[in-house]
């Protein structure tokens, strides 16, 4: 849903920008570089396992020269942080598309409804203030007593049997009042004024979970279920399904609603500031925490020096970290030679203090 390359997941798409160095000194003035990075840390105990071994010694060092630090807990009060529809970096990320308030959490959206369909689809919407979702195909698997959600990036879904499960739900979702186009074989947009004020889960809260914390209440969320279900039994009886079986794959049979909303029209749908670096996504949401201590220590290698190397120079930077229940924005500020001198040598000292696992994300 990002017009750049790089992907972040079904409902915020694609980053908007490479995991590549800020700009250097001496070019014309532009916004404060903003570094972005999702999954920072989990309350799993796979991922608080690692506390002992896991070492970023970019990142600390990183932490320790920050000039300001702003914490953000991404819920409502009284409601359970990680149980809410939209995790921490969708907030973040809207803030900087300008969907929200940057000086609130939620910036008065409510939990989910960013409308990262409306969004990023806003060229095929029937007007601009059209109300939009994304469907996501996906295969809900039924165990004891729960229901997990599986999507089509390890579904292996192909663009054919995407849009040939979509054109056949098209007339269905139509009776609603939904008009659905394909936009990938993850991702269809559907257009309908059911999406205006629905609240949705994003993807990101509930891929290889239980469902059940995060499905929809109300008027507008029981049509939508009624759609699901009949959806399930339409799938599984079309061609696809048996096709699919053939070749030992999970078949389709559900599609997830996220992303609901209207754009505002003050949205930006370009941030060249920000950099996204999403490594840690996958291996956290499969639950893969050897793989996300391992993408951790590359980005922190690989991406992190240049970072680290632009705060040394005193110039102004914006580091966001986030993780299941809240954000964390650092920033540097411009500071004057004799200051940069004072934070290189604090921060040597500082360096073994710091932890992200310190950070309460």
């Amino acid at each position: 849903m990002f017009p750049t390359p790089q992907k972040l997941g079904s409902d915020t798409a694609s980053a908007l920008g490479r995991c590549a160095a800020p700009a250097q000194a001496g070019q014309p003035p532009s916004p404060t570089p903003h570094l972005l990075i999702p999954f920072a840390t989990s309350t799993d105990e796979g991922c608080q396992a690692l506390r002992p071994t896991l070492a970023l010694p970019h990142l600390q060092r990183l932490l320790a020269l920050a000039s300001h630090r702003q914490h953000t807990v991404c819920a409502s009060p009284g409601t359970d942080a990680e149980l809410s529809l939209t995790p921490p970096h969708e907030w973040a990320l809207a803030q900087a598309l300008g969907l929200v308030d940057a000086a609130t959490a939620s910036g008065g959206v409510a939990d989910g409804q960013l409308p990262w369909a409306a969004w990023a689809a806003h060229a095929q919407l029937a007007s601009p203030d059209t109300a939009a979702a994304w469907f996501t195909p996906c295969h809900q698997e039924v165990g004891a007593g729960q229901v997990t959600l599986h999507t089509p990036d390890r579904l292996a879904l192909s663009d054919a049997h995407s849009q040939a499960l979509m054109a056949a739900l098209q007339p269905l979702a139509a009776e609603d009042g939904i008009a659905l186009s394909w936009v990938a074989a993850d991702r269809w947009l559907a257009q309908g004024p059911v999406f205006a004020d629905l609240p949705s889960a994003s993807l990101d809260r509930v891929v290889g979970r239980h469902i059940g914390p995060w499905l929809g209440t109300g008027p507008r969320a029981a049509g939508l279920r009624r759609l699901q279900s009949e959806a399930q039994m339409l799938f599984y009886t079309h061609p696809a399904h048996d096709e699919r079986v053939a070749q030992h794959l999970p078949p389709i049979n559900a599609f997830w609603v996220s992303g609901s909303g209207v754009c505002p029209t003050h949205a930006r749908h370009q941030a060249p500031e920000l950099v996204l670096a999403d490594a840690l996504r996958t291996p956290a949401l499969q639950g893969d925490w050897a793989s996300w201590q391992q993408a951790w220590q590359t980005l922190d290698a690989e991406v992190l020096p240049a970072w680290l190397a632009h705060a040394q120079r005193g110039l102004p930077l914006r580091l966001t970290l986030c993780g299941d229940r809240a954000s964390l924005t650092l920033n540097w500020a411009p500071r004057r030679p004799w200051q940069v001198v004072g934070q290189r040598f604090l921060s040597f000292f500082a360096t073994q203090r710091l932890s992200v696992f310190d950070l309460k994300l």
